[in-house]
């Protein structure tokens, strides 16, 4: 049995600023890609938060979502694990919870703002959490 790849997960911050296109986020990408890290891991919740609702703002975002691995469907297992990590760290939202469970064990999560998925990530198993400039 091969072991998985360590997952790469992206907030609704992370999942912004990667679409973007900057400089920045064009360097990460292309980083991610040489280890072998991509695509990246988006929970549909983060998806919810990151899109606007409108179809001409939203494009940039939409376009970048094809080429990540966008999770639907989240198993009963995965959310009691957010949940238990969400009460652990007694703070963040479901989706901060979420994109922690979601990289266990001995991934990473993507974010642009970094402290409550850092809380959260301090009950999980190996999960790094680095932060978008």
């Amino acid at each position: 049995m091969t072991p998985e790849r360590p997952r790469v997960v992206l907030d609704p911050g992370g999942l912004r600023r990667l679409a973007d296109r900057s400089p920045r986020s064009l360097a990460v990408l292309r980083t991610l890609r040489e280890r072998d890290l991509w695509p990246a891991v988006v929970p549909s919740a983060a998806v919810v938060e990151a899109l606007t609702g409108d179809a001409d703002a939203d494009r940039q975002l939409d376009a970048f979502l094809a080429c990540c691995d966008v999770i639907e469907h989240l198993d009963t297992a995965t959310a009691r694990r957010a949940a238990w990590l969400r009460t652990a760290a007694n703070r963040g939202t479901a989706v901060d919870a979420i994109v922690v469970a979601l990289a266990e064990p001995g991934g990473s999560v993507l974010v642009a703002h970094r402290p409550t998925v850092e809380a959260m990530a301090l009950f999980a198993d190996g999960v790094f959490v680095e932060r978008l400039a």
